[in-house]
């Protein structure tokens, strides 16, 4: 039964009301509410499909915000039927949201959040704006959004998300969402001590590409792989970072290469080099962004350079610019690049006057 919990509510498996209210399971109190579905119609319960069970000890704490009172009903209602999930706590806007993060992490007797499901258009501070205030957080949750708006995966992308859900909810979906969350959670809790010092510019010491680097996350320490939100008639696809060979820019926007095929996003090179660097993907051309692990040959050709990634018959072989060959042998060596040298600068960068 869900309760009153800092001002939001707390779930075992039937949703809440409103603030102060106890409702009994079925979706209504003294009939002011009606199931989600035809208005008027009772929908017909489905057959029971419970999730798989999680360990003891391992089971989510979630917090749901939606505006929309139905629409937070019906999410926290197929949350709680998750048997990952142990408590769902609920708020009808940013500000609510906050209180309760801030008091699950200042207060040891309340349950830390371990995810937020998060709707996008909110009055107020919206889904994206909280999403961002949760990333200065020291020890920000996972963020999963829920929006019956498909124009917003980029962005989503950008600060960070879990995942992008469409509305209506579907449960499988639902489903791979916690999934990416209990993983999320047992990568971080796997962490021993302060992670080594990374590799610079993703290589090891002797010049060899580094796999790690590739799997690293953000420049915060963290194993998390960023997912990229791409849309495929009317589907959101995550495409894992730690699957990308190679990004193609064409115009505003870039193509993603994977070993099953190709992905436009709207998102400049430029961006894509500046979030990545620190995982391990460099610039080879104006045109390539490579995934320097990746990397099995760098050598000459007819017109220049040319790098080679894999082996075997799925291997790609891409151009290297005369500005990038330079750096990019030095990064191979283990080296760091040189800096860029504008008119007044030396062979090896700025000229300090002494």
């Amino acid at each position: 039964m869900y309760s009153h919990a800092r001002g939001g509510h707390a779930s075992g498996a039937t949703p809440a009301g409103p603030v102060g209210h106890v409702l009994q399971p079925g979706y209504g109190a003294a009939s002011n509410h009606r199931p989600i579905g035809v208005p008027g119609q009772l929908r017909a319960p489905e057959p029971p499909q419970p999730p798989p069970a999680a360990p003891a000890g391992t089971r989510l704490t979630v917090l749901a915000v939606d505006d929309e009172e139905p629409a937070l009903l019906e999410l926290a209602h197929l949350l709680g039927e998750d048997q990952r999930v142990a408590t769902v706590l609920t708020a009808p806007d940013a500000t609510e949201a906050l209180r309760i993060l801030h008091g699950s992490q200042a207060d040891a007797n309340t349950p830390t959040v371990d995810v937020v499901f998060l709707d996008i258009r909110m009055p107020g501070l919206d889904g994206l704006e909280l999403a961002r205030v949760l990333n200065a957080m020291a020890d920000p949750p996972p963020v999963v959004f829920v929006t019956a708006h498909d124009d917003r995966a980029v962005d989503a992308y950008e600060v960070g998300a879990v995942d992008y859900l469409l509305k209506p909810l579907r449960t499988e979906r639902l489903s791979g969402s916690l999934d990416r969350t209990m993983a999320l959670r047992a990568a971080r809790r796997t962490e021993s001590g302060p992670p080594p010092a990374p590799p610079r510019h993703g290589v090891e010491q002797g010049g060899r590409p580094d796999p790690a680097a590739a799997r690293r996350g953000a420049p915060a320490a963290t194993t998390d792989d960023e997912v990229v939100p791409v849309e495929l008639a009317g589907t959101t696809k995550l495409v894992p970072r730690s699957s990308i060979r190679f990004v193609e820019a064409q115009g505003d926007y870039a193509r993603l290469h994977t070993s099953e095929g190709s992905h436009l996003v709207r998102i400049p090179v430029s961006v894509l080099e500046d979030r990545w660097g620190e995982a391990g993907f460099v610039r080879i051309h104006r045109a390539y962004l490579v995934s320097l692990p990746l990397i099995t040959e760098l050598r000459m050709s007819g017109s220049g350079y040319v790098v080679r990634l894999g082996n075997g018959p799925g291997a790609v072989e891409l151009p290297v610019s005369r500005r990038h060959t330079a750096g990019l042998k030095r990064i191979l060596r283990g080296r760091p690049p040189r800096p860029h040298r504008g008119p007044e600068d030396g062979p090896d960068g700025p000229v300090v006057p002494r």
